[in-house]
């Protein structure tokens, strides 16, 4: 897929970014005549990492031209032959090309655990062959963008950029998290090949190392502010921010003026210390000096309580820079790939934990919005024949079935898209701003509880009171064939 300026999103050929055992399993279906069997396969979360409350649909940027582009070349083919595998096998995969369906949530879209993020429908090979490539990606963007998003939220309108590329764990997670921290609502990034895949300006002024290179702090920032007078924002806390730094910030921006620079465009950033006693010492003394214009801008290893903290305790700030918990988020996604169908009938997977019984089925997800506040009430399951179009709607916890809720004056939406029909494309993918501004609009639709960064409340994900029972059935009559074993 390309980007701006010509970039290939998908650098590299992930034909063979899969487990062993996908091809061991794949092997084994050609070898015992399983290869035309159709199967269903869900990705789906269980848990929003670090007791979050919901978390950002991302990555489909990436699965996409790696669906489209999956074929064996002679390169991946010698595996193969050195692994041992049969010429059958080998010949199926030198004409392999994907010829299933592929339905997901669009990227930007608040999504919640235990729902299909992205379903494959495909000849049963076919289904397998890609699991561990889509997990991977769609892990790792998640993560991404539900860092970001939640570091966003806590922001509460005040502008994020995206800091991370050097902290990220090597050099395509750090496209990634500049990337999608933009796509879930970063205003921009340092890292100049996102910034310039994406057609931006990146953001960035002077790190320590520029203040150390100079005699004195006074002259570090004087070079900068006659190279960059259009842009002046100079890091004040190499020495000591408020006895050094801010007075020489003062007298840089003194001079500037003094001599007919632009200062409509002058700013500090602090990136040590205590930043809420730091930033509010730091506005009176600019505001005292005369520059009320001057913006102040926090970074340091910030997450989405460090700055809900700095807020409670009445920091001032106009910006925020964010690395770490953008491109090294705290939790990890932990999205499986799970079969729930096979010849069109229904499969499930059992577990002693409740939360851990796959919902079986291909089924049909809806978000349902209350039409008077505009807000999501309810993402609900429902098999494919369901018709839920009612006036009001009992919806039933599929773990919990005294969990009840009837909901009145809704409206539906159906959450998944056609992606793939028949091994084609028929999804034109947003551009990343196009999302980003998509993401935005979503998360107004979020209550504010389900938003907040201690204890949110839980979101409903339910189903029918129908696809519940028959849930419920599925999981009896399995228990039963255990029983006679």
């Amino acid at each position: 897929m390309k980007l701006s300026n010509g970039y290939e999103r998908l650098a590299r050929n992930y034909t063979l970014l899969t487990d062993e055992y996908e091809y061991t399993m794949a092997n084994g279906y050609l070898i015992n005549g399983k290869e035309g069997d159709e199967a269903v396969f869900d990705v789906f979360f269980r848990k929003v990492p670090n007791d979050g409350g919901y978390a950002i649909m991302a990555g489909l940027d990436k699965i996409i031209p790696f669906i489209e582009n999956l074929k064996f070349d002679e390169r991946e083919l010698a595996y193969f032959r050195r692994k041992g595998y049969s010429e059958e096998f080998i010949n199926y995969l030198k004409n392999f090309k994907f010829s299933g369906d592929v339905y997901a949530i669009p990227d930007g879209t608040p999504v919640f655990p235990n729902e299909p993020l992205l379903t494959v429908k495909a000849p049963l090979i076919e289904a397998q062959i890609v699991e561990t490539a889509i997990l991977s990606i769609i892990n790792g963007a998640m993560e991404h963008a539900t860092g970001a998003r939640r570091i966003i939220e806590a922001a509460k309108g005040i502008p994020v950029m995206e800091f991370g590329a050097r902290r990220a764990d090597g050099s395509e997670a750090a496209i990634d998290a500049s990337i999608y921290g933009i796509m879930a609502g970063c205003v921009g990034t340092s890292n100049v090949l996102a910034a310039d895949m994406l057609n931006l300006k990146a953001m960035g002024t002077m790190a320590h190392s520029f203040i150390e290179s100079y005699d004195n702090e006074l002259d570090a920032f004087m070079a900068y502010a006659k190279t960059y007078p259009d842009n002046c924002i100079l890091l004040v806390d190499t020495i000591d921010t408020l006895r050094s730094g801010i007075p020489n910030a003062i007298k840089t921006f003194e001079y500037m003026k003094k001599n007919n620079l632009d200062v409509s465009h002058i700013g500090v950033r602090i990136d040590s210390g205590d930043l809420a006693y730091l930033s509010k010492e730091t506005r009176k003394m600019l505001d005292a000096a005369g520059f009320s214009q001057a913006k102040i801008c926090l970074s340091n290893g910030l997450t989405d309580k460090t700055i809900e903290s700095l807020r409670s305790q009445g920091a001032i700030f106009d910006s925020l820079g964010v690395g770490d918990n953008i491109s090294k988020p705290e939790g990890r996604m932990g999205c499986v790939y799970k079969e729930v169908a096979i010849n069109g009938r229904p499969t499930i997977k059992l577990s002693n934990d409740a939360i851990k019984i796959v919902n079986p089925d291909f089924k049909k997800l809806y978000r349902a919005y209350d039409k008077e506040s505009g807000y999501a009430i309810a993402d609900i399951m429902t098999r494919q024949d369901e018709d839920i179009n009612k006036s009001e709607l009992l919806i039933v916890s599929p773990t919990d079935m005294l969990k009840r809720t009837v909901i009145s004056n809704f409206e539906l939406i159906r959450l998944q898209k056609p992606i793939f029909v028949k091994g084609k494309l028929v999804y034109d993918d947003p551009s990343i701003m196009e999302k980003r501004d998509y993401c935005n609009k979503q998360m107004m639709t979020m209550y504010p509880e389900v938003k907040r960064i201690e204890k949110p409340h839980g979101y409903y994900v339910d189903g029918t009171e129908s696809y519940v029972n028959f849930k419920n059935e599925m999981i009896i009559n399995a228990k039963k064939l255990v029983r006679k074993i």
